[in-house]
């Protein structure tokens, strides 16, 4: 690579299967059930790295896919997005395969697949992370290894707690230590402020981000929270997969690499997600540069 990376994600990536259902649920009286399957370049290392290639971002990947069908099609992709993917190890397990069930009213379960990784070479993480000015970290096991050395290469720490239940977690501490930002979802707090101000006040200069679909999004830093609307692009929600990744991906370019405002983050944050939700079963054509400018344009111009 001729200059170091702008960000380096670090988690998982695999390929999903999404299941859409023609009914409300499955019919567990018959044997077979009618769906549509689509496959699809995914997981939330999937999404992210994908997502700040899109912006014209340089990207490095920290992950495994394994050398097989899957893992040949997931490396050439994230290879063709241009995103280094030195770090992207070989997994004898296989790739990681998931599949997720997409209901017609919106909601969705998502079976995860387990596979365990063995831990990246130290020395090829250090050389992707050197120079790079933020590490976006998911929370996979193996990852919470990295965490000192983005520390040591004086990364700035992203992680993404995802669909967190119980504040005091001890699988997710070690990330929740490390990050000087924390993300996660609202699914499981309707009112998120408490366990938010509780992150913040761990440290006086962390940005706590919680994504709360079609509620928008709320910020905190230090014991302020502030909440946000969601934003109407009058489009339809075809799909959430990958859409709290894309918040992250937005809010993280534009407050930590581009030095924006906490305003101005959460909106192209949600400009983000709200563009990932448009898209059917695919992490192909996240938004990019061009079209979140133009969507930003569009929302000031509302007033």
């Amino acid at each position: 690579m001729g200059h170091p990376l702008d960000v380096v994600v670090i988690g998982c990536v695999g390929l999903d299967t999404n299941v859409y259902l023609p009914g409300r649920d499955i019919d567990f009286e018959v044997e077979a059930n009618f769906t549509e399957n689509l496959d699809c370049v995914g997981q939330a290392g999937g999404y992210a790295s994908r997502g700040y290639a899109r912006l014209g971002l340089r990207t490095g990947f920290i992950g495994h896919v394994g050398d097989d069908f899957a893992g040949r099609a997931i490396r050439e992709t994230l290879a063709a997005d241009g995103i280094d993917v030195r770090a992207l190890a070989p997994d004898p397990g296989g790739t990681a395969r998931s599949v997720n069930f997409m209901y017609g009213d919106g909601r969705r379960k998502n079976f995860y697949d387990c596979k365990r990784h063995a831990d990246p070479d130290p020395a090829l993480c250090r050389a992707v992370m050197a120079g790079a000015r933020l590490a976006h970290v998911n929370i996979p096991d193996w990852a919470r290894r990295l965490l000192p050395l983005a520390r040591e290469a004086g990364l700035r720490i992203a992680c993404d707690l995802q669909d967190v239940v119980d504040p005091a977690d001890p699988y997710r501490r070690d990330f929740m230590e490390a990050a000087d930002l924390l993300f996660f979802s609202g699914t499981n707090f309707p009112d998120p402020a408490p366990f938010m101000r509780r992150l913040a006040a761990q440290r006086p200069d962390r940005v706590v981000v919680c994504g709360r679909g079609a509620q928008g999004c709320a910020v905190a830093t230090g014991r302020e929270v502030r909440f946000f609307p969601a934003v109407d692009t009058g489009t339809p929600v075809l799909d959430t997969n990958g859409a709290g990744d894309a918040l992250a991906v937005g809010f993280l370019t534009a407050y930590v690499l581009e030095g924006r405002s906490l305003e101005e983050a959460a909106l192209r944050g949600q400009l983000g997600a709200r563009h990932t939700c448009g898209l059917r079963a695919t992490s192909d054509g996240l938004i990019s540069r061009a079209q979140l400018e133009a969507a930003v344009a569009r929302v000031r111009a509302k007033g």
